[in-house]
């Protein structure tokens, strides 16, 4: 008796080693899912064909498998996208049978919404508009996006249920407890939620897991020879949106992407890592953080990113 017992623990112990931290993040994210499923009504999940949204998107699958997932995804486009990305957001969709809406940036200029300072400014900070306009248009209670908190300070002070009020704002010193991961999912009219099931992994963490689950990406992520400036310590890529200057110097260099959004303010960086494990590799020895090291348009200060955040920012 005493050994069939010795036996269980034994084989409990086992089991317990072979739980990886991975593991822990996928049930953490995947109970978020469902509960967002089970208590919402009309969510949206924002899809741009990026890793984080491609990881939030496979863990949703998982969640649901195998019925469809309850969500409809939402993209935000600011139609300055790398074409790359795009192609690969319609082949996930339509391999997987999804309903996708898209709201361009471009669309609110046409409409009046937005107003560009300049042709070739940075539409960014203008999917607020956008996004809010969507979420009105198609009465979504529930943004989930892939937003993490080691990505940037602001981030880092969201909840993972994150109440917006009537007006699509965020008040960072007004936010709701999660004790426990027990999660207050009650919605008001005009209300809105943003969720974000990984916003307690790391970009360490992302890759991993694009390794183990072999989650396919857009190939700019990986090392690709591109005509690059060097400005601010920063790779600018050199394309129709992002032009050399006479003055400026070009180089053709090994890079790859860390984040990708507007080609007018995601710089790629110097890589020779053509495949995940040597991704990995890179991002474990690195000390800047992936929108420090390639997005232009957070180079300002972290409070232009958290009043971006109040006004409705995702």
């Amino acid at each position: 008796m005493m050994s069939a017992v010795l036996s269980d623990i034994e084989m409990s112990q086992s089991k317990r080693t072979k739980w990886t931290h991975l593991d822990a993040l996928e049930s953490e994210a995947i109970y978020i899912l469902r509960e967002v499923a089970a208590e919402c009504e009309n969510p949206a999940l924002l899809f741009s064909g990026g890793k984080d949204s491609a990881v939030v998107l496979h863990l949703g699958l998982k969640a649901f498998f195998p019925q469809k997932i309850p969500f409809t995804l939402l993209h935000i486009d600011t139609e300055h996208n790398y074409p790359e990305v795009i192609d690969f957001r319609d082949s996930v969709v339509k391999k997987n049978n999804l309903n996708l809406v898209v709201r361009s940036v471009g669309d609110s200029i046409k409409q009046g919404r937005v107003h560009l300072r300049h042709e070739l400014e940075p539409r960014n900070k203008y999917q607020t508009i956008t996004l809010l306009d969507a979420i009105s248009e198609h009465n979504f209670d529930v943004c989930i996006g892939g937003a993490r908190r080691d990505e940037e300070k602001a981030r880092a002070k969201e909840r993972i249920f994150s109440f917006r009020d009537e007006f699509g704002q965020w008040d960072p010193k007004n936010q709701r407890p999660e004790i426990w991961n027990l999660y207050n999912t009650r919605v008001a009219a005009g209300e809105n939620v943003r969720v974000f099931p990984i916003s307690n992994w790391t970009e360490l963490d992302v890759w991993e897991y694009i390794q183990r689950e072999a989650i396919d990406l857009p190939s700019i992520y990986f090392a690709h020879q591109r005509d690059v400036v060097v400005k601010d310590n920063l790779l600018v890529p050199v394309t129709p949106l992002t032009p050399a200057h006479k003055s400026d110097q070009i180089s053709r260099m090994s890079v790859r992407f860390r984040t990708v959004g507007d080609i007018t303010c995601t710089a790629p960086v110097e890589s020779s890592a053509t495949d995940i494990e040597e991704i990995i590799l890179e991002t474990a020895q690195t000390q800047i953080t992936e929108r420090g090291a390639t997005r232009l348009d957070d180079q300002a200060s972290e409070a232009a990113m958290e009043l971006r955040k109040k006004e409705g920012y995702f």
